[in-house]
């Protein structure tokens, strides 16, 4: 693949507010970009606080992106047109929501001449926060599938693209499997419920993230000896190596309180298997697409399944060792970001 000069512009994590100190987009997004040989400029400009305020219908969000997003603008466009006037950019790389940025000012670094291209992965329940800018953009980078149509309806141009994991991050640590069961992530939506339910089954599970604290599901407050804080990068990781079993939940957001429950891929997904663990997730088809269920991962349908495959896993460890080395091996082969992007710039033809 040729190498392209890119102007890269995202935040550093996709939880500006509740995980400070990740970098999660920069290992993932802006790293392999680097790997593959290609000349990436990052934008110089602190968007977390833009990252933070992205609801138009909340007040105080709202007069803070009419006051800011004109700032983020006139530096991204200074910068670049700067920088392309002494070696020019062949792609425009972000992860923006419409707070960031107006459709013109997207428009403006197409007319110089450069391909622009959006990645945003919550479009499953949050499309709306990219509806507007989305069609400015030659191509948005689009993982859930079932959203290419609403893509398409704005007038924008989507390309499939899953997420993945980077191999030169995620690895696996021989370090004692101390855990039975573990899940790292935040407290919201149906996953208090389903803790509560796997601790009432006699299951030793622990959490970690944010809310998981103060969290009470629908009976109790989760015991305290259960609960840890936010891991940091590196401690998530390791936590993959350190827990028989990962768990991964696929409800986005509140929907199960909604007449429709939406799922979807997510970034642990590949991070997980990636990283050597054994991972058992609720099961959606698309998965199927990207792994072989039963040998690679491990899916679940419902509370009963989900118990019944923890107890199966806890007492099968060569069975659960040798699933986990066999999606590790997947996810070298066929889920990395390195791919992804290269599979992407194809098609945009950049390749």
């Amino acid at each position: 693949m040729k190498t392209i000069r890119i102007f890269y512009a995202a935040d550093r994590t996709p939880n500006a507010s509740s995980m400070q100190s990740s970098q999660l987009w920069y290992k993932n997004l802006y790293m392999p970009l680097v790997d593959l040989g290609h000349d990436v400029a990052p934008f110089q400009y602190d968007l977390t606080p833009h990252f933070r305020n992205l609801n138009f219908a909340a007040p105080k969000q709202k007069a803070f992106i009419e006051e800011n997003r004109p700032k983020l603008e006139q530096a991204l466009l200074a910068q670049i047109e700067k920088m392309h006037r002494i070696k020019p950019f062949d792609l425009f790389f972000s992860y923006f929501y419409s707070a960031c940025a107006r459709p013109q000012t997207i428009r403006a670094i197409r007319d110089m001449g450069i391909t622009t291209v959006n990645w945003y992965c919550n479009a499953s329940y949050q499309f709306h926060l990219v509806e507007e800018i989305a069609p400015a953009y030659d191509y948005c980078l689009v993982p859930e599938k079932y959203r290419l149509n609403d893509y398409r309806r704005v007038g924008a141009n989507p390309i499939y693209c899953q997420e993945a994991a980077n191999p030169n991050i995620y690895k696996s640590y021989d370090v004692p499997q101390e855990f039975d069961v573990t899940f790292v992530g935040q407290a919201y939506g149906d996953r208090p419920s389903y803790v509560g339910d796997i601790l009432d089954a006699g299951i030793d599970i622990r959490v970690w993230g944010p809310g998981w604290d103060r969290c009470i599901d629908r009976r109790k407050k989760l015991p305290a000896g259960r609960v840890g804080g936010i891991l940091s990068d590196e401690e998530l990781i390791l936590m993959y190596s350190r827990s028989k079993i990962n768990l991964g939940f696929s409800t986005c957001g509140s929907t199960h309180e909604s007449e429709r429950r939406i799922v979807q891929i997510r970034l642990r997904d590949f991070e997980v298997p990636m990283s050597g663990g054994f991972y058992l997730v609720e099961y959606i088809e698309e998965l199927e697409e990207f792994f072989e269920v039963g040998k690679e991962i491990v899916c679940y349908e419902g509370l009963d399944d989900l118990v019944k495959k923890i107890r199966y896993y806890l007492r099968h460890e060569d069975e659960r060792k040798a699933i986990a080395m066999a999606g590790r091996r997947r996810c070298l082969h066929d889920h990395t970001w390195h791919k992804r992007f290269e599979t992407a710039f194809r098609q945009m033809g950049l390749g």
